[in-house]
């Protein structure tokens, strides 16, 4: 859960930051590019963890 929550951090800093600087736009992209790949590990750990084991 801190890896996720480390990990939409610092694409909301990195999205800030490249909204903010002139000529920083791509620090924009990769915030939302890191901000997607928490996203899709979040949804895939929370779908692993909701299984039964098998009996």
């Amino acid at each position: 859960m801190a890896l996720i929550l480390f990990l939409v951090l610092v694409a909301l800093v990195l999205g800030i930051i490249g909204v903010v600087v002139k000529g920083l736009f791509y620090l924009l992209i990769i915030g939302i590019a890191v901000l997607v790949a928490a996203l899709v590990y979040a949804a895939l750990r929370w779908r692993r963890t909701g299984r039964r084991p098998a009996r």
